[in-house]
């Protein structure tokens, strides 16, 4: 299962705090603001938050997981189960235990320019997403879906070379027009990435099948969507969406109160602590809404850094940062502070696995151990004469991580530990420098999964980005593990629940001994809503709200 980044960029028109803003001439029209801006809007290339929230209403996947955290057909007819007849346990060619799993589409699909949403859109999304080069092959769908079988023109079956308790779900594998798409993958797969319609004429009717298309883009500023006539289901009720996007979330709030943005983004919007304020301020003006979710802060760090790659290194800074503080304090209490990766509203996390807690002691132990000592400037420096010195970087304009930062500068500087902050926008942060693996140090952001999501893409060995590889892959700090690599393969394998919950516990006990990334805490999202709008369901996770867009309404 892959997990989501959450991603921002538009000029301040504010005016004061208390200002009232202006009513909507007519309620046919939302305006949304939300904190990143897509690096691409391609469906399946990179998983990002911001292009997630975007592209929910404009396409839908076959299968995604509700507000209730329920698998759920959405442009699919029914969920295939070993019950219904739909999949079925079979061998594969070479011997294994396999499966073969039906999928057949809604009637009445369409993209935007008519045409319909047919299995061979979908062999076509398999065919890309099967050759690595492509740049989005490194799913373990693609990984294991060795066959696809064009039954109709709304069927399709697929041979797995391994039966998983996920089968039903095909998570970010969606139908592509391959009557827009095919012809340019197959002149250049390698290059396809930078050359797909997708970005190229992103307000191309055909490229969008869901209740709205996109119809304009402002690049780094926002995204125009409009009702699609082709689409054949609910209606939706307002004409037209924007999505602007505002990377300071300072600027963001401003322009909420200016009447500038009807509402703000849960998925991608104001920090607990800012919307709590701001709730605090303005009274009965807007509706809040705080949702618990799969939101894992936390710190991706190099393996390959000379001090980073010591584990004696990664956990005294953890028992440096007083993380329950900086919860109590930053956030009003509202986030959950982490063990693992594995938040304690997933049904496979294990409470045994405790939070690390804050220790200056024991991490000034750990680090002497190690063989950083302190110099004469209070830096500490190994036999070499290097300097515990080390990159800190998030995403720029983000007021709420701009001051963990702070924070964590302070509480490292006290343990004898340097961090030098170096932040960069969104796109450039997570479609560069951490895709391609060109950060130094650590990196302050947010994974976002499925219920019961295994980490593979973010945790396998498998999974770290490469120039063979057309950098797909998420194991953006090259961790590497044996016993953890046998683990994401077996888990997926394992159908019978008990015995799962024993293999996520084990690898929750590695993760908190290991540290391949450095626990922060797990998010709330803060949903801002103006008073007229009903239907918005937030659901906690990485399939968001926008799916269910068509519902949406103004009182």
């Amino acid at each position: 299962m892959s997990w989501l980044l959450p991603l921002l960029a538009l000029t301040l028109l504010a005016s004061p705090a208390g200002a009232q803003p202006a009513q909507p001439a007519a309620r046919d029209s939302l305006t949304i603001g939300i904190t990143q801006f897509p690096s691409t809007f391609h469906p399946n290339i990179e998983n990002m938050a911001a292009k997630s929230y975007v592209l929910g209403f404009a396409r839908r996947p076959v299968t995604a997981y509700d507000a209730e955290w329920k698998l759920a057909c959405l442009f699919c007819e029914t969920l295939p189960s070993l019950e219904n007849g739909l999949a079925a346990r079979e061998t594969t060619p070479d011997g294994k235990p396999g499966l073969r799993a039906t999928w057949r589409l809604r009637e009445g699909l369409r993209w935007g320019d008519g045409r319909p949403v047919s299995a061979e859109d979908l062999r076509f999304a398999w065919e890309a997403g099967r050759n690595e080069a492509t740049g989005f092959g490194g799913t373990e769908f693609y990984r294991s879906a060795y066959e696809l079988i064009v039954e109709d023109a709304r069927t399709i079956t697929i041979r797995f070379d391994k039966v998983t308790f996920e089968f039903a779900s095909l998570g970010d594998f969606q139908p592509l027009p391959a009557h827009v798409e095919r012809a340019r993958w197959q002149a250049d797969p390698r290059g396809y990435r930078n050359r797909t319609a997708y970005d190229t004429e992103t307000a191309n009717p055909a490229l969008w099948s869901g209740p709205f298309r996109i119809t304009a883009v402002q690049p780094g500023a926002g995204v125009t969507l409009e009702r699609n006539p082709a689409w054949a289901g609910t209606a939706p009720a307002f004409r037209r969406i924007q999505v602007r996007t505002v990377e300071n979330t300072a600027a963001l709030e401003a322009q909420l109160l200016a009447g500038q943005v009807d509402m703000v983004a849960g998925e991608l919007g104001l920090p607990v602590e800012q919307a709590a304020a701001l709730e605090r301020r303005t009274g009965e003006r807007f509706r809040f809404h705080y949702r618990p979710g799969l939101i894992y802060e936390h710190l991706d760090l190099r393996h390959d850094n000379v001090a980073l790659s010591d584990p004696r290194v990664r956990r005294a800074l953890l028992l440096a940062t007083d993380r329950a503080q900086i919860v109590a304090r930053l956030f009003e209490g509202r986030q959950t502070v982490a063990s693992t990766s594995v938040n304690p509203l997933d049904p496979m996390h294990d409470g045994s696995v405790g939070v690390v807690g804050f220790d200056p002691a024991a991490a000034n132990a750990l680090l002497d151990e190690a063989g950083w000592r302190r110099g004469p400037d209070g830096i500490r420096r190994n036999a070499g004469g290097e300097r515990l010195s080390l990159e800190l970087m998030t995403t720029a304009g983000n007021r709420a991580r701009e001051q963990v930062q702070q924070v964590l500068q302070g509480m490292w500087r006290a343990a004898g530990i340097e961090a030098r902050i170096r932040n960069e926008p969104p796109r450039v942060l997570f479609a560069e420098t951490l895709s391609r693996r060109r950060f130094q140090g650590l990196a302050l952001f947010a994974w976002i999964s499925a219920p019961e999501g295994v980490p593979r893409s973010t945790l396998h060995s498998d999974e770290i980005p490469s120039e063979a590889r057309n950098w797909s892959g998420q194991n953006y700090g090259g961790y590497r593990n044996a016993e953890m690599d046998a683990l994401l393969e077996a888990i997926p394998i394992e159908l019978d629940a008990a015995k799962r919950r024993v293999l996520w516990a084990r690898l929750q006990a590695i993760y908190a001994e290991d540290l391949p990334a450095l626990p922060l805490w797990f998010r709330a999202d803060a949903h801002v809503w103006p008073r007229w709008l009903e239907g918005v369901r937030p659901t906690g996770h990485l399939n968001p709200s926008t799916l269910r867009a068509e519902t949406w309404r103004a009182r």
